[in-house]
């Protein structure tokens, strides 16, 4: 295999589409809290001094979206004008509907949300199982998240964005050859000192040493010059915006739909879910180094209309062997998702910042190895 150099992005949860992804997703969690069985599509637009929540909800239940919004963006750190957004004083307008009745007679019957195809993938770089490029970019970001809420860098703002290229030599990762970072920071810090900084405490306790080659690294950092105007008052934000960001940074296909604020009757969110899981598990039961799933729904029908199992010349077993030990152990059916998974619960808030994949926690079930991994590879 030839060498390649591959790239991936990630952005902070300042970013103005996170903000967005996270104030829907929030929404959803507060209903869940209370409604497990809501059915939500919450949709959320930031502009300067503006949130605006949209979509369709339907609950048994009541939640404050107003206060949920000031909460979400001031857990962000937008709270002052100073920085371009503030969560105390900014306009929140709400335009919501039910979901509509032709789309709920289909899910009342457990059939799929909505037609589509949902992608999930696995390989061996990291032990998380992900993309190393994706996960090297996500590891930025959360540092300099990190740096600015405990105050060690004091003048960092929520905004922010990485990015990292890595050279592969025989399909596998060699070095990281490129580093972008950008961040938001308060106008009156000169660019020596953010270089300097950011180098310091954001990317060298990050990047593995052993992955760095000082005479091919190169590092960009706030590459302008200037990054003070930042977050809504800079740039719209709009939900599922970021969805390579949210997933494999582009190293596998995408079906095309957002995650954020929908439950997981909508199978974009639940079957991408259900594929990652079946993509990690035959990762880690050793039966292919590189694993793509595919599946694909019609509205208001249960069972997948296709499946199909791609290990990139790297199986030990047969696609065919593991599509069957997957179908065995795994009910692809939304209501079987839902329930193998246990997506009714709120724990989708912190999925909305640093990738819904490659999580470690209780709740990022589908991250989950501990049982599925042993059956397929005692079966397989």
């Amino acid at each position: 295999m030839a060498d390649f150099i591959f790239t991936s992005e990630s952005v902070t949860e300042g970013h103005p589409d996170k903000v967005a992804d996270q104030i829907s997703d929030a929404v959803l969690d507060a209903i869940l809290k209370e409604d497990p069985f809501g059915r939500v599509a919450c949709e959320s637009f930031v502009t300067t001094g503006l949130a605006l929540v949209g979509g369709e909800i339907t609950t048994t239940t009541y939640v404050d979206i107003p206060t949920i919004v000031r909460d979400v963006i001031r857990d962000i750190g937008y709270v002052g004008s100073e920085i371009g957004f503030d969560a105390d004083t900014c306009s929140v307008l709400t335009t919501i509907d039910q979901q509509a009745s032709d789309i709920a007679m289909g899910v009342d019957r457990a059939g799929a949300g909505d037609q589509g195809m949902m992608f999930g993938y696995a390989c061996d770089e990291t032990e998380v199982l992900m993309p190393m490029p994706i996960v090297m970019a996500h590891r930025l970001t959360w540092q300099l998240a990190q740096e600015r809420k405990k105050g060690s860098i004091p003048w960092l703002r929520p905004d922010g964005k990485a990015q990292v290229s890595i050279l592969y030599a025989d399909g596998k990762p060699k070095e990281i050859r490129t580093v972008v970072v950008s961040t938001q920071h308060a106008p009156d810090i000169a660019q020596e000192e953010i270089i300097k900084t950011v180098l310091a405490k954001v990317i060298k306790p990050v990047l593995p040493a052993e992955l760095i080659n000082e005479d091919t690294f190169t590092v960009h950092i706030n590459p302008t010059g200037r990054f003070v105007q930042g977050g809504p008052h800079a740039d719209a934000g709009l939900t599922g915006r970021k969805i390579i960001v949210d997933t494999y940074g582009g190293y596998a296909p995408h079906g095309g739909g957002a995650f954020s604020g929908k439950d997981s009757t909508k199978v974009d969110r639940s079957g991408s879910y259900i594929a990652r899981f079946a993509a990690k598990n035959v990762v880690a039961a050793g039966l292919a180094s590189k694993c793509t799933i595919q599946i694909a729904y019609a509205i208001g029908v249960r069972e997948p209309v296709s499946f199909l199992v791609e290990t990139h010349g790297t199986g030990k077993v047969e696609e065919s062997r593991i599509a069957e030990l997957l179908q065995k152990h795994i009910n692809f059916t939304p209501a079987g998702i839902i329930e193998q998974l246990n997506l009714r619960r709120p724990v989708f808030r912190p999925t909305a910042s640093y990738g819904h994949f490659g999580r470690t926690g209780e709740g990022f079930t589908w991250e989950d190895t501990s049982t599925l991994a042993a059956k397929l590879k005692k079966e397989a």
